[in-house]
């Protein structure tokens, strides 16, 4: 008998770089779609701050230039920047764009994050 085994819920995709980030193709996607909707290309500033339900969230802002020490995750032409005090809480993570029933945002897969919140905001390690 042949199992067959169901597929994982994500796939992250392998991130370039050496900082262990990756952003989607669903992420980039949306960004350039903003940057068309402003007149302006955005860049998704992603960050990690205690707090939340469940010890740390995430913090997304749209923003239209870089910090001086912001990493930057690029793909297909669009950035996402993450600070240095973020990234160990992020390494490994994938930033990406879902349009489902219940909304649509950027979330965070993050493989470091033990439990997260019903929406999905808030996570633990």
């Amino acid at each position: 008998m042949t199992s067959v085994q169901s597929p994982a819920p994500f796939q992250i995709t392998p991130a370039t770089g050496g900082h262990g980030l990756s952003l989607s193709d669903s992420a980039a996607k949306r960004l350039a779609k903003l940057g068309e909707v402003e007149g302006h290309p955005v860049m998704l500033r992603v960050a990690v701050d205690g707090g939340g339900c469940s010890g740390f969230q995430y913090r997304l802002d749209l923003v239209q230039a870089a910090e001086a020490d912001d990493i930057r995750i690029s793909h297909d032409g669009q950035t996402a920047l993450v600070d240095a005090v973020s990234l160990p809480f992020l390494k490994g993570s994938e930033i990406a764009w879902v349009d489902e029933l219940a909304g649509a945002q950027f979330v965070i897969r993050n493989p470091n994050a033990a439990s997260s919140c019903g929406c999905g905001v808030s996570f633990s390690i």
